[in-house]
This record gives C-alpha cells, sequence and structure tokens, in this order.
C-alpha cells in the first residue's frame, strides 16, 4: 500500500511561518514529479509549487517570493516552506506525487489526504 503522508498544518496569524512535510511510503520504484495542491472553501484545487526529481521548481504567481518547495530524494520526502502567511493562503493543502510502483509499469499520481493550514489573527 502506497501512501503520501503530510505534516505541518495548523493556525498561524498573517505574516507567520509553516512548514509543511509529504513522505511517501510503501513500495516505490521511482518519483518523478511532487508538488502541492491547496484548495479553499468554495474554489478549484490549485497547484501552488512543484519539484521535479532534479530539482527544478514551478510556483504559482501568488506564492512566488514567499513559499519554496524542496525535496529529500532518499527519503522520498517533500517540503514545502511558507512565509509571509496571508488570509488568502487559507486552504486545506494536498502532496502530490507523480510516482512508478514497478520497473515496467505507467507513472500515476498519487494524493495525500490534505492538511488544512488557516491564517488568522
Amino acid at each position: 500500500q502506497v501512501q503520501l503522508v503530510e505534516s505541518g498544518g495548523g493556525l498561524v496569524q498573517p505574516g507567520g511561518s509553516l512548514r509543511l512535510s509529504c513522505a511517501a511510503s510503501g513500495s516505490i520504484f521511482s518519483i518523478n514529479d511532487m508538488g502541492w495542491y491547496r484548495q479553499a472553501p468554495g474554489k478549484q484545487r490549485e497547484l501552488v509549487a512543484a519539484i521535479t526529481s532534479g530539482g527544478s521548481t514551478n510556483y504559482a504567481d501568488s506564492v512566488k517570493g514567499r513559499f519554496t518547495i524542496s525535496r529529500d530524494n532518499a527519503k522520498n520526502t517533500v517540503y514545502l516552506q511558507m512565509n509571509s502567511l496571508k488570509h488568502e493562503d487559507t486552504a486545506v493543502y494536498y502532496c502530490n506525487a507523480v510516482m512508478r510502483l514497478r520497473r515496467n509499469s505507467d507513472y500515476n499520481d498519487y494524493w495525500g489526504q490534505g492538511t488544512q493550514v488557516t491564517v488568522s489573527s
């Protein structure tokens, strides 16, 4: 059974920081891209940041300069450092990984269960 387990969400004041972690576990052959998405109430899920296995990154315009995505390939873990948080960053944050479970299988999308981030004074 393959799992993506997120941690690090919570309540923070505007201007504060949080660090999200997501660890992939189970029988995994290889991981390609990893990323973070978020979904606010009444809105569609959107990409926040993504990182390739080689370390290239991509960010939503709304978080550029404030959020940093990184990964530890040895630990199958992706991180999201969130600084200067704003009210509009409030959402459920989901981890995503594009993984192959066997040498000859296709890459497929896998999702974590989501972690709530609330920015409020």
